[in-house]
């Protein structure tokens, strides 16, 4: 489809602007602006896609926008979709570190956006619908994604290692070798070269970094952490969370839990991949080294390269392969048994949001089954009433996007701010 490139610029900005919710959220708002309503992307594309960005490490939603950027104007296209996906959270992510560092936790922002979180519930069980509706055709799909979620939410099993299983057996299920006809293989040459530019873009920095201050300054360790979790850290933001909190609090005392949940609950708050945590985490860590805001952003700044470029790397030298191992049958049944365990994967995801936003305490069960389990006693009862009627409006209302979030918004600042003064 042909598109004009600053047209699509404008979608890309709208949506990280509007990705709140983290990676389940962003998938179905950018599900609904690229595949349903402007049909840049078929379902098929977007969910061999999807498939794809599940298997890299690193967050799934920004690779997955840049994928869709690539996919219609190429390099060009993926670094606007992937920066615009980014950029608005971490701007917001800068200022709210920065009246941390100055004033401490900040109760009204996380209060302001308590209807939001309810909002994002609604948009997110509305797109796991229409994925589940359109991904699960045969019943060994329902079987894979119901295996998947209990792995997931029950037994608390890596990301990764869910996804690679559901992947093998879908290879094995399919004894067809022979590929089909009509899809040229990429060139490896081009391959490679995309592969050095954007290591070279990655870790050149890196190096100066280790090489102009020494291994033992704090940049950079920041930038080893940073550029070493984005190569072995799956599963997104909740795994980057505990590797943070090892190596930030438990190794080095940088910071302290307390400011690192504080972080993680700043992050909820914004739109942007939630893995956004880590741009509080080194902020904060740099903040109490040197008291210096001008540091703290700077450590902000690593984070950030050191996190997002490798993505572009996996994204640019990956995504013309796509299609073409797709047309090789085993492979495109591999990807289909993921299309599956990632409908089990989103719904994890989701009910783990959905138990947030309700509860005030979350935690896994000790035993046999570790399973995510409220407690009872902290349950919101607004936000669940909200909850509720905003999956009423998103359902039976057919209200789009923007309006479901605008509601949860106001619904948000009536309950906290005008019920009390009454």
């Amino acid at each position: 489809m042909n598109t004009n490139f600053w047209d699509a610029v404008k979608v890309w900005a709208r949506i990280g602007i509007l990705s709140f919710g983290g990676p389940a959220g962003q998938i179905a708002l950018m599900h609904k602006e690229v595949v349903e309503d402007r049909k840049w992307l078929t379902e098929a594309e977007y969910l061999r896609a999807l498939n794809f960005c599940m298997l890299l490490p690193g967050p799934e939603a920004m690779q997955l926008a840049t994928y869709c950027g690539w996919k219609l104007h190429g390099q060009k296209g993926g670094l606007a979709a992937g920066l615009l996906f980014v950029l608005p959270g971490a701007c917001i992510m800068l200022a709210l570190s920065t009246l941390y560092a100055l004033v401490g936790n900040i109760p009204v922002i996380q209060a302001l956006f308590w209807g939001i979180k309810a909002a994002v519930v609604a948009i997110v069980f509305e797109a796991l619908f229409k994925i589940a509706n359109r991904a699960l055709k045969r019943n060994v799909d329902w079987v894979l994604a119901g295996l998947a979620f209990i792995a997931l939410f029950c037994f608390g099993l890596p990301f990764v290692l869910v996804v690679a299983a559901a992947a093998v057996f879908g290879f094995m299920l399919n004894t067809t070798s022979t590929p089909m006809a009509g899809i040229v293989r990429p060139s490896g040459r081009q391959t490679l070269q995309t592969v050095l530019v954007w290591s070279a873009v990655w870790l050149l920095p890196l190096i100066g970094l280790n090489g102009l201050l020494g291994s033992d300054h704090l940049f950079s360790k920041l930038a080893n952490i940073f550029s070493t979790l984005a190569v072995v850290t799956f599963g997104g933001a909740y795994a980057v969370l505990a590797s943070l909190g090892q190596s930030l609090v438990e190794q080095s005392s940088f910071m302290t839990t307390q400011q690192l949940m504080d972080g993680f609950g700043l992050a909820e708050t914004t739109p942007g991949p939630l893995i956004l945590v880590g741009q509080f985490a080194a902020f904060t860590a740099a903040q109490n080294v040197y008291n210096s805001l001008w540091a703290a952003i700077f450590a902000s700044a690593i984070f950030l390269w050191m996190t997002f470029a490798p993505c572009f790397l996996w994204i640019f030298a990956a995504a013309p392969w796509i299609d073409w191992l797709d047309n090789w049958p085993r492979l495109r049944s591999a990807l289909s048994a993921v299309t599956a365990a990632v409908t089990g994967v989103i719904l994890n995801l989701s009910l783990w949001f959905a138990l947030h936003v309700v509860f005030g305490k979350v935690e896994r069960l000790q035993g046999s089954i570790p399973m995510w389990w409220p407690d009872l006693a902290t349950i919101d009862v607004a936000a669940l009433i909200l909850v509720g009627a905003l999956v009423l409006a998103v359902f039976k209302m057919k209200i789009g996007i923007p309006k479901t979030l605008a509601l949860g918004l106001i619904a948000g600042l009536i309950w906290r701010f005008a019920i009390p003064m009454i």
